[in-house]
């Protein structure tokens, strides 16, 4: 058989494939993919098509990236230099290289096609998103963190974000060399790590607040038990004695959440030495200084703020969310206590990420303070002496 446009043969397969394996449409991902590139190929070859070997890979290629991959995404996916992927609707696809967004010359081939990839994703992690239930978050099997807005909520057409998950892990050295991060700042931080002052980085959207603490972390004895809790794994820490738990959202039958705070007061239990809390967005906040005030020195933290002193204020309100109707002067100074360093992370217009600065509380004058070595010293010896 002679062919002449490929997308049309792919079309073809594709719909031919789809009818024939739809029983195994819930197989592991690796089994499904393998299962779907046999059949393609198996079909190519009864039919006689007339193909190079060059456009034959293409056209496999494309039928088993549609079908059980993430279709003109996965490209973009695995360019080492993409950090992350959005397609506003089905023919709008960016890519962010470098800290800045550029529009992709791939596109869907229409809305249902993006649906289709967006309920393959969504699907994979228990999750639902429909029009009843129109907004989901879910992550790759890589770690990579996504997130997807259907109509009605999304006016123009399904919404669809994926942060990939970095393979390479940033060290402190690593972002010194980088000019992301001060050699002096930086080597207060190891010091204040170290000390096992409790310390929070705050920042915006996209700033590297995970990567920071990340990095940060990897200043922790490696005899230390250290206790991860993250909304989605992405922390990777190289001691030895780590413990890392995940939420998990509730199934399609609306059963069997298990939220960060749940976690947060699980880990307690756990015997940790430092708690390190992916990021704090609601009453977990709670939890989180109650670790830092009852014997869990070293933990930390990020927050999502636009300076140190919004990043306090920002934990007094999501201790407040908690629901246990504390006053907000007790509040303030049960947070003025816990926390004793701030790192702020930013990023600049041109996409560059860097940290911007650290604050300490100066307990004596009650206000944040920049972390001098002065400030630094009085920290770690006001928790040595407190244990």
């Amino acid at each position: 058989m002679i062919v002449g446009d490929l997308s049309a043969i792919a079309d073809e397969y594709r719909a031919r494939v789809r009818r024939e394996l739809a029983g195994i449409a819930s197989g592991a991902p690796a089994e499904l993919r393998g299962a779907v590139e046999r059949r393609v190929r198996a079909l190519l070859l009864d039919d006689r098509v007339a193909l190079g070997r060059g456009e034959l890979e293409v056209l496999v290629a494309a039928v088993v990236d549609d079908m059980v991959g993430l279709g003109p995404l996965d490209a973009l996916l695995a360019d080492p230099a993409v950090t992350e992927v959005i397609a506003n609707g089905p023919f709008a696809v960016y890519a962010e290289r470098n800290g800045r967004l550029t529009a992709e010359p791939v596109r869907f081939r229409d809305e249902q096609h993006l649906r289709d990839v967006i309920d393959r994703i969504v699907g994979s992690a228990g999750r639902r998103v429909d029009e009843g239930s129109p907004m989901a978050d879910a992550r790759l099997p890589d770690g990579s963190r996504v997130n997807a807005v259907l109509p009605p909520l999304a006016v123009d057409g399904p919404l669809l974000a994926i942060r990939k998950f970095s393979r390479e892990r940033l060290t402190v050295p690593g972002l010194v060399d980088s000019g992301s991060l001060d050699e002096a700042l930086a080597a207060r931080l190891g010091r204040a790590v170290r000390g096992r002052l409790n310390i929070v980085v705050s920042g915006g959207t996209g700033t590297g607040k995970t990567t920071l603490l990340n990095a940060l972390a990897g200043f922790a004895d490696p005899a230390e038990r250290i206790v991860t809790v993250e909304d989605t794994a992405e922390l990777r820490l190289d001691q030895p004695h780590v413990a890392r738990l995940e939420a998990r959202p509730a199934s399609l039958e609306g059963r069997g959440e298990v939220t960060v705070r749940a976690l947060v007061r699980n880990a307690l239990r756990m015997r940790p030495d430092r708690i390190v809390v992916g990021e704090v967005r609601g009453p977990e906040a709670l939890d989180m200084l109650q670790a830092m005030n009852t014997g869990h020195d070293g933990s930390l933290t990020t927050v999502h703020a636009g300076s140190p002193a919004e990043a306090l204020r920002r934990i007094e309100t999501m201790v407040l969310m908690a629901g246990l109707e504390l006053p907000h002067a007790i509040v303030r100074e049960n947070v003025s206590l816990a926390v004793d360093v701030v790192v702020h992370a930013t990023r600049s217009i041109d996409g560059r990420r860097r940290v911007a600065g650290a604050q300490g509380i100066d307990r004596s004058r009650r206000r944040l303070a920049d972390l001098d070595d002065e400030l630094l010293q009085t920290l770690i010896g006001a928790r040595c002496s407190a244990t």
